[in-house]
This record gives C-alpha cells, sequence and structure tokens, in this order.
C-alpha cells in the first residue's frame, strides 16, 4: 500500500536584511549537520508554529491584531532563538515583570524594546515535496535589520552565523527555495514585489512557483 503524504506543519522564517554602505545583506546560518530537515544547508533562521503562538506576546502593541499573528510569533520566536536577536520597536509601555514571561518576551523587556509583528512583511510561501518524510507550509516574512536588538548567538540548530552580501553567492550549500526566497526579499526590499507573494511548491521533482494565489 502506497504511504500517504505527511501533512504539511505551519511554519515561519525571517528574512533579516541590512544595508552596509552600498552593500545589502542578509542574515544566514548553518543548519547542523544532524539535523533531520535540511541538514548542512544554510537558511534563514526559522521553524514550526506552536500553539503558544497564536497569544499576543506582553508589551505588545494591541492596537489591531496583525495579520499572520502566530505565523509572525513564530518566526519572531525562533529567530531570537536561533541567533539571540529580537525585532521590534521601543516600547509605549513597560511589560509587567510579574508576569510568567516566556523567554523571547523576557528578552523583549530586558532590551526596552515591544514584539512588533507589524515589521514583517510577507513575502513568500513555499510546501515541502510530498516525498520528504518533514513536511512544512513555510511563510517567509522579511523584516529590516535595523530593528534587530542583541548580539548574534549561534546555537547547536544554526551554526556559523553571520550577515552576508547578498550579491555574493551563499557561502556554503543552499536549498533552491532559499535562494528564491531571498530574491523575493530583495525585490520587496526594492518596492519591486508582486502584489501577490509567491508559492513554490512541487509537482514530482519539479520545483514550481505559482502567482497570484491568495496568501493564507
Amino acid at each position: 500500500m502506497e504511504k500517504k503524504p505527511v501533512r504539511p506543519r505551519d511554519a515561519a522564517s525571517l528574512i533579516l536584511l541590512r544595508e552596509r554602505g552600498s552593500r545589502l545583506e542578509v542574515l544566514l546560518g548553518r543548519r547542523g549537520t544532524g539535523a533531520r530537515f535540511m541538514p548542512g544547508r544554510y537558511v534563514f533562521p526559522g521553524g514550526r508554529v506552536i500553539p503558544e503562538d497564536a497569544r499576543r506576546w506582553a508589551g505588545e502593541r494591541g492596537d489591531g491584531a496583525p495579520a499572520f499573528l502566530a505565523l509572525k510569533h513564530a518566526a519572531l520566536r525562533e529567530t531570537f532563538e536561533e541567533t539571540g536577536l529580537v525585532v521590534g520597536e521601543a516600547a509605549r509601555r513597560a511589560a509587567n515583570a510579574n508576569d510568567a514571561l516566556t523567554p523571547v518576551e523576557e528578552a523583549y523587556l530586558a532590551r526596552g524594546l515591544a514584539p512588533a509583528p507589524a515589521l514583517l512583511r510577507l513575502v513568500g510561501r513555499a510546501i515541502t515535496p510530498t516525498a520528504s518524510p518533514i513536511r512544512f507550509h513555510a511563510r517567509f516574512f522579511l523584516a529590516d535589520g535595523r530593528h534587530a536588538a542583541g548580539k548574534l548567538a549561534p546555537c547547536e540548530e544554526l551554526d556559523d552565523l553571520r550577515w552576508h552580501p547578498v550579491e555574493d553567492e551563499p557561502p556554503g550549500p543552499t536549498q533552491n527555495v532559499t535562494k528564491f526566497m531571498l530574491r523575493c526579499a530583495v525585490e520587496a526590499w526594492r518596492d519591486a514585489a508582486p502584489a501577490s507573494p509567491p508559492l513554490y511548491w512541487h509537482r514530482g521533482r519539479r520545483s514550481l512557483v505559482r502567482h497570484g494565489v491568495p496568501a493564507r
């Protein structure tokens, strides 16, 4: 009996870009060689959505719920866990230090920042091939590295973490989907992105791109 494809799990990645002089740089890290997904590949920080990502964080601005809140939280949380950076804005009010805070909320509080999901812009989606034993429906968000605070701290999941010029070749093995999403992010940075973020998917061994589909 043919085995049914694994259902994709919701996931999110954050593409951080920053300008250094005339150069545009992107933050990339290398997944460990023992990782179950994309081992040894250079990727953006990111990972799967967990239930806690759906709630509003301490100190987060409450004037209007941003789209894709749980997905944006996942991108911000995973970025903190894998890089040590938090992406936010100056806090309007202090979070209640007596509340039970998660590590990422504590990191925002320690830096005097507030979580700011609205700073993240969706630039593309990707669905892992059906043949993969681990599958994700990943959303890729762009944020300006100027809003990132903290010291880069490589972890077990992501090492060789550094800013890399986007015009250069990747520092090591990189999946085509990562290269594609980087191009999408650069287009958005330069205000040249399509109206609807593209979907990167697969039919058999072929990689396909679909435009004009609603983001969800």
